[in-house]
């Protein structure tokens, strides 16, 4: 298994490269990954460290390059590609959205085209529940859900999961999409909601919530992610997409007051703020299908994974303080500065 890795310097690449590496000793991992602010290469260090030049080669580039793409993929007789490359934050997509109509949906065509061309015999595609947009107090999202974007994020990665759906239909291409709800764990960007609770718990900062905190999530542990991504790729139907979740649909208000009372801090720290446009009140994920064709099981309690969380970021400062550029540091204190 000759794997193409893209994004593979991000969180949730990042998880999935340890987690392959370990379980598969025949597979070799490429990892193409642009380096943005949330891309950080010492994530994989280790990894460098021992199977660097044999098991794992990293590339620095764009996947709308379609000329590295293709080098990459002759030149490492690649077999499958796995896409985790996006931009992915939120507030930045409606603060400027041209950077993930260029990478999300632009970047995925090429990539896709690419692969297509070259004969990958399989192409999976890493999306989100958010394409669904929002649903009231009841029900979930299946894979027969409309798609209702309401992010100009969300609305790129509708428009890219189209791109793969148009591209199994028109040319028959192996192309399988996974979407999952709320990721958490080691190595996530300061940006998300827990790690950014999380530094600012820790350095007795205001925590800035939205709106009245009521903002529903289904709450994933990262492995538990990486593991529907491995089994979409191992065990998936082309053209088809997965829901995953990880059963925690809990309010953002309630995530928040579990770290304060983790690290011993006061609800006093709680800041609410105007509520960002176009927030989606709740995610739920139905991911029986999952269950049915592939045997996913979430392994990660919401319990479980929280405390494995926080002990991460205690143990990791150095990595926290590391990734927060002065520019993102601008950037978060400006875009909450608006909102009180």
């Amino acid at each position: 298994m000759r794997l193409l890795v893209t994004g593979g310097c991000g969180f949730i690449g990042t998880n999935f490269v340890y987690m392959m590496l370990e379980k598969h000793p025949e597979a070799v991992i490429v990892n193409l990954d642009k380096l943005t602010y949330a891309g950080n290469r010492f994530n994989l260090l280790p990894v460098e460290r021992q199977y660097g030049g044999s098991r794992y080669h990293f590339i620095h580039g764009d996947i709308g390059n379609a000329e590295l793409v293709a080098h990459a993929i002759t030149t490492h007789k690649i077999d499958a590609v796995v896409n985790f490359a996006a931009e992915s934050h939120v507030d930045r997509s409606i603060a400027d959205s041209t950077p993930f109509v260029l990478t999300n949906v632009l970047g995925t065509q090429t990539l896709l085209e690419t692969a297509r061309r070259l004969g990958v015999p399989k192409f999976v595609h890493v999306s989100t529940d958010e394409v669904y947009g929002t649903l009231g107090p009841t029900g979930k999202f299946t894979e027969e859900t409309p798609i209702a974007p309401n992010s100009p994020y969300s609305a790129s990665k509708a428009s890219a999961d189209l791109i793969c759906r148009a591209f199994h239909e028109t040319y028959g291409y192996a192309v399988t999409i996974t979407r999952c709800s709320n990721n958490y764990g080691p190595y996530q960007f300061p940006e998300k909601l827990i790690p950014l609770m999380i530094l600012k718990a820790s350095r007795g900062e205001s925590l800035p919530v939205y709106g009245d905190g009521m903002n529903v999530r289904d709450w994933i542990y990262v492995t538990d992610h990486c593991l529907g991504v491995e089994l979409t790729l191992l065990k998936g139907r082309p053209g088809q997409a997965y829901n995953f979740g990880g059963n925690a649909e809990k309010p953002n208000i309630e995530v928040v007051k579990t770290i304060l009372a983790s690290l011993g801090k006061p609800e006093s720290l709680i800041s609410y703020v105007t509520d960002r446009p176009g927030h989606d009140r709740r995610y739920a994920m139905d991911y029986s299908l999952a269950q049915r064709e592939l045997g996913f099981e979430p392994e990660v309690t919401f319990e479980q994974g929280i405390a494995r969380t926080l002990a991460w970021y205690k143990e990791n400062t150095d990595w926290l303080e590391q990734v927060q550029s002065g520019a993102y540091r601008a950037f978060m204190d400006t875009w909450y500065g608006e909102r009180k």
